[in-house]
């Protein structure tokens, strides 16, 4: 049960309340910014909640168990709180929200009323609507590890085990051919599509900080194109600067002669496929347990 501090209750037990909403928005890359639906600005915690952002809020849904209820908050644009470019980038992306009750005459007297994850972002015009989820929405999202003849593992990981310094690469973008199409240099000492299903993440101009997934890696005219599977959310310019690395198709064949990993392999290449589970046991097949390639 929650227990209400001793000042904010006899405040909700007087007469008339001065109560509002705030939220406190931890973003992933450690950015922290306060709102309010209050017509003045807040501080608590030392951290300012801005009443100029517009925020405020729907109605929200609580239960008991692990439903996964949640409500929306809206509000819009403002250069100096929600940018549209940081919300089109995915920078508020599963960012960590904390929802409180604050009595706005003493901001000392305020209660967490839930913890949420920003979830879907609408844009209206010059509006945005973003969903609040509980927690538990966590639950419903897949856990564990399925048979499958490819690796489950994230390249680099503490289950793939392989170090990722060998397979980095810092470039520069010198021509820009469209938002899914990039000419890079630096490059030139790694083979064509090394750096397929890669991942690069670049480290200046306007997208500086965001990441994306590399579909190909090709060599034109002595030139090195990285096709990207969706377009950035932000611009990218000749002269950004980013940091590339090397991607790996998840097949074994790919483990052992690529990354000279296969013994640390984490996926399943000799069970049987669903033909050979399904069939059944004749004069020419041969059911010894013994796997299908050596």
């Amino acid at each position: 049960m929650r227990e209400i501090p001793a000042g904010l209750q006899a405040h909700l037990d007087g007469e008339a309340t001065t109560l509002c909403n705030a939220w406190r928005v931890t973003r992933r890359d450690g950015v922290v910014m306060g709102f309010t639906d209050h017509d003045r600005d807040l501080s608590f915690d030392g951290l300012a909640y801005l009443a100029a952002s517009g925020f405020e809020a729907s109605e929200t849904e609580d239960g008991n168990g692990l439903s996964a209820e949640g409500g929306d908050v809206s509000g819009g644009f403002s250069a100096d709180a929600i940018r549209a470019e940081d919300l089109s980038a995915g920078r508020y992306d599963g960012a960590k929200v904390e929802v409180f009750a604050v009595n706005w005459q003493d901001p000392s007297q305020r209660l967490l009323l839930r913890t949420a994850e920003l979830g879907e972002v609408r844009r209206e015009g010059g509006l945005f609507r973003v969903e609040l989820r509980r927690l538990t929405h966590r639950l419903d999202q897949m856990r564990g590890r399925i048979y499958a003849r490819q690796c489950d593992a994230v390249f680099g990981d503490s289950r793939c085990g392989m170090s990722l310094a060998a397979y980095k690469a810092i470039a520069t973008v010198t021509a820009v051919r469209d938002d899914m199409h990039v000419e890079v240099s630096g490059l030139s000492g790694f083979a064509e599509r090394f750096f397929r299903y890669g991942v690069l993440s670049f480290t200046g101009g306007a997208a500086k900080g965001l990441s994306a997934d590399v579909e190909d890696h090709r060599r034109l005219e002595g030139a090195d194109e990285l096709t990207l599977w969706l377009p950035m959310a932000a611009e990218i310019a000749v002269g950004d600067t980013l940091e590339v690395t090397a991607g790996c198709d998840k097949r074994f064949s790919t483990c052992k002669a690529k990354f000279g990993n296969g013994l640390n392999f984490q996926g399943f290449p000799h069970i049987p496929g669903s033909d050979f589970s399904y069939g059944y046991a004749d004069g020419e097949t041969v059911h010894d347990g013994s796997p299908l390639y050596d």
